[in-house]
């Protein structure tokens, strides 16, 4: 039965409904927690990568080096020739023998093994190819905690830049309200045409710095998402804002002796050492005999069907009598070795230095969040107390001007503040090692 013009016409209204918010659904804007844009960053971000394909060379290196050292050669090999001889050329010569003989044929069908007993080079080789790869997984480890730091950094910035768009949009709210109120006092002819110019520049300002405030904010949301390998552009909100939470952290040497044992850098540093250590006692090895042992076995024979069966089998001693290379290799491991160690010296001091001036900065942050929370407080109440005198007529509104004015600062201060004691958390997290995880648990101890 054909549908009814009315039914085709509420089919259609159906068809553009769904399609209507189809297309407010695509352009709803994503919200995003700190802890989706460190998880998006970490599978986007290039040096990440970098150090994961580290990973992978080293462990093939190390699979050559035990292949090698440890692990039986075999291979075959066979073969098929005509030829002949010159007997003369080889000595041979009798009275009545032809000088050339031949042509005649040589099959040859043989497989080679070689097996390694003792192989002291070879054994410190293959433990220095392992602490190479211990060394990448933990530089993999170091690049991942610089994802997360800057990544965090990052949120934090836009959820700073958000807070002060809010701040500025509010002001804005203020500034309109005191225009009106100017407006319509100088109607009445209680206030002056300057109380009614001088809320228009405020109003006017305080329009300017919250275009301001949002161009900054959406600038920080495309330096987030590029940070997160995501299309710079896209609807986006942060899931999370700005606030203040305090934190206390353990005693300052306690914190320092679980960062060295944390931090992926300086263990990496440690496991380098070790696989010198295993290359300098491989150069001391090259003194000492290598025992191998090694055969074939095959076929041979003037024809295909009348080749035999043979075979060999020998075990064989290797000796350096003499190589000058092994002074030469010895004196650049030892330099290598006083390098990592002085990079191990200055880097344990970073890692002091670091927690410590995270402490100071998060003391300090939390103290001047007291302060500013406080200034706040007190230019809110001014700000009122001014606007009661400007509506009662017992002032004009230059003392709701200057408030604002106050209030804004005072804002201001109070976001640099909360954004100061965040980011010392973060570097906190960071100069401990295993930042992400030392980050979830600040936020678990709150």
């Amino acid at each position: 039965m054909k549908p009814s013009p009315r039914q085709q016409l509420h089919s259609a209204l159906i068809l553009l409904l769904g399609s209507l918010c189809a297309a407010c659904a695509a352009q709803a804007p994503q919200r995003l927690t700190l802890h989706e844009a460190i998880q998006k960053a970490l599978a986007a971000n290039l040096n990440g990568r970098l150090a994961s394909a580290r990973i992978d060379e080293a462990e093939g290196t190390h699979l050559r080096r035990l292949s090698a050292a440890m692990l039986p050669q075999v291979s075959a090999q066979t073969y098929a020739n005509v030829q002949n001889r010159d007997l003369r050329a080889f000595g041979i010569s009798l009275p009545g023998m032809p000088e050339v003989v031949g042509p005649f044929s040589n099959y040859d069908f043989r497989i080679y093994a070689q097996q390694n007993l003792y192989d002291p080079i070879g054994r410190h080789t293959l433990k220095s190819s392992e602490r190479a790869v211990d060394a990448d997984k933990l530089d993999y480890r170091d690049a991942r905690d610089m994802i997360v730091r800057l990544t965090a950094a990052l949120y934090l910035n836009a959820e700073s830049a958000s807070a002060r768009s809010n701040a500025a949009s509010s002001r804005v709210n203020d500034s309109n309200a005191l225009y009106k109120l100017a407006k319509d006092k100088h109607d009445a002819g209680t206030a002056t045409g300057v109380d009614v110019l001088r809320a228009q520049v405020q109003l006017a300002n305080d329009k300017q710095a919250l275009l301001i405030a949002q161009n900054l904010y959406k600038q920080s949301l495309l330096a987030l998402q590029r940070a997160m390998g995501s299309t710079p552009g896209e609807p986006l909100e942060l899931a999370e804002s700005l606030h203040f939470a305090a934190l206390k952290p353990d005693e300052v040497d306690s914190l320092i002796q679980s960062a060295l044992a944390a931090r992926a850098d300086y263990l990496s540093l440690s496991t380098q050492r070790q696989g010198l250590i295993e290359e300098q006692l491989a150069n001391k090895a090259r003194s000492l005999p290598k025992v191998s042992l090694n055969g074939n076995y095959g076929a041979i024979g003037r024809s295909i069907g009348g080749v035999q069966g043979t075979g060999l089998i020998q075990g064989q001693i290797d000796f350096t009598l003499y190589n000058r290379d092994r002074a030469g290799e010895a004196q650049e491991i030892a330099s290598r070795m006083r390098s990592v160690d002085e990079q191990i010296a200055d880097l344990r001091r970073g890692i002091a230095e670091d927690v410590r001036e995270a402490l100071l900065n998060l003391d300090s942050a939390a103290e001047q969040v007291a302060v500013a929370t406080e200034g706040e407080q007190l230019a809110q109440r001014e700000l009122e107390l001014s606007q009661d005198r400007f509506k009662e007529g017992t002032a004009n509104n230059v003392e709701v001007v200057t408030a604002q004015d106050e209030l804004a600062r005072a804002e201001e201060n109070f976001i640099l503040a909360v954004s100061s004691h965040v980011d010392a958390k973060f570097a906190l997290a960071r100069s401990l090692g295993d930042t992400e995880m030392n980050m979830a648990r600040f936020e678990e101890n709150q």
